[in-house]
């Protein structure tokens, strides 16, 4: 153990897309900060779940300064595009990897890689210090403030926080996967002539480059163009009647012949169960080897493609909330109600994912704040909690777990902890 404790104004628990931000907001503030992540690279669920574009929503430019700086520095790498929507949010998630660590570094911000908090000393309601647990020694540690930004709430676990408990079941996991070596132009044409829906498919012709997204579910919502293509790949044994429940893919900055998919979703499993969850894994790699037999077999423009890499996380679309000093929910959203410190402006819809058919929700809103108060901790004076985790009920957490929003958490928190220490 080293005996030596540092000291920071803050100290960030997670290093996904929300702690990312949350970070570098803190650094440019020249506040003193520690980024600390569980993995050997950053980015989370962007860069390890393979989770691109981000999904467009009206911000009104509320904590939006990270994300602009995002954008500009994928730029200089050829590793962001602006969709014909206007949406920036196009990144390479491979080169984001990278990207992120420049940009915390530019900053001067500490990072420890594969490393998590193992361990924290209380005084009643305040933080007083950790331990880092690195992947050679624990470190001790002293903070002014610290923020769960972990996706899975595991320093609030570790706290013993109060926790919501408003849902039967969470919303399905995805594991997502690349496929390169696909003829973009025989696919585009290929979309062109059989889909016009615009809320469906859609491509970008620009400079010679293609970029693209189409989709198909088994749900009965829409007039599904690729529907006659899923149902004979289902005749034929190609695919079984599990892999129709939900397809989504993308085209990827920087890389101008593959294409992202969100999905498979993984089927429901038992989350005390680590043999069932395990297995479910297992099950979701072989839909992915089908869904690619299915694109090279019935799709043009995949005969000479491969499946070129597979996420090693899973993007979870709902985990464990933390209780925080105001209790948000769905009725927030839909009565628009306004904040004295809001941290975030959206449009972002209810999304709610379902294994059942027709049972996905898809709830489009007008446009909603979240208070500040919903990234404060209930039970600890100097804890902050951001992204996914954050203080809300189930349903209004389906509309703001979204990436834009998650930057634009993290960023209203640093912006709060500046504030709060300049003013001490």
């Amino acid at each position: 153990m080293n005996s030596k404790v540092t000291k920071y104004d803050v100290v960030v628990s997670g290093g996904g897309i929300a702690g990312i931000s949350c970070a570098y907001t803190c650094s440019s503030s020249n506040l003193k900060t520690l980024l600390v992540e569980k993995e050997s690279f950053l980015g989370g669920d962007v860069t390890g779940g393979l989770v691109i574009p981000v999904m467009k929503t009206e911000t009104k430019n509320l904590n939006t300064d990270f994300y602009r700086t995002l954008v500009d520095y994928a730029k200089k790498y050829n590793s962001q595009f602006t969709y014909s929507d206007n949406n920036e949010g196009w990144f390479n998630p491979i080169m984001l990897k990278i990207i992120f660590e420049r940009m915390l570094k530019n900053v001067h911000c500490d990072i420890l890689l594969e490393s998590k908090i193992s361990d924290v000393i209380t005084d009643e309601n305040i933080i007083k210090s950790a331990y880092v647990n690195t992947n050679t020694l624990s470190l001790p540690i002293v903070s002014n403030y610290y923020v769960d930004a972990t996706g899975d709430a595991s320093l609030a676990k570790l706290l013993k926080c109060e926790f919501w408990n408003d849902n039967n079941k969470r919303q399905p996991a995805s594991i997502r996967f690349l496929v390169s070596g696909v003829n973009l132009d025989l696919f585009a044409d290929f979309l062109e002539s059989i889909d016009n829906d615009k809320n469906v498919t859609t491509t970008n012709r620009v400079d010679g480059i293609i970029h693209l997204s189409t989709a198909f579910t088994w749900d009965k919502s829409k007039n599904w163009a690729l529907l006659p293509y899923f149902t004979r790949a289902v005749a034929d044994k190609v695919l079984q009647e599990e892999d129709l429940a939900y397809f989504q893919l993308f085209t990827v900055a920087g890389m101008h012949s593959t294409v992202a998919l969100n999905c498979p979703r993984l089927r429901d499993y038992n989350p005390n169960d680590p043999y069932d969850y395990s297995n479910a894994l297992i099950e979701a790699r072989e839909a992915i080897y089908r869904l690619h037999n299915f694109l090279v077999c019935y799709i043009p423009g995949f005969k000479k493609s491969y499946i070129s890499n597979i996420a090693s996380k899973i993007g979870q679309r709902e985990t464990s909330r933390v209780k925080c000093k105001y209790d948000y929910t769905i009725k927030d959203i839909i009565s628009k109600k306004s904040f004295n410190n809001p941290a975030l402006h959206s449009n972002y819809p209810v999304d709610i994912h379902s294994n059942q058919k027709d049972k996905s929700v898809l709830m489009h809103v007008q446009d909603y704040t979240l208070p500040i108060e919903s990234l404060m901790s209930k039970n600890y004076k100097n804890l902050y909690i951001v992204g996914k985790i954050l203080g809300c009920d189930f349903k209004s957490q389906a509309a703001l777990r979204v990436q834009s929003s998650c930057m634009s958490m993290g960023e209203a928190v640093g912006k709060d902890i500046f504030k709060n220490l300049i003013i001490k």
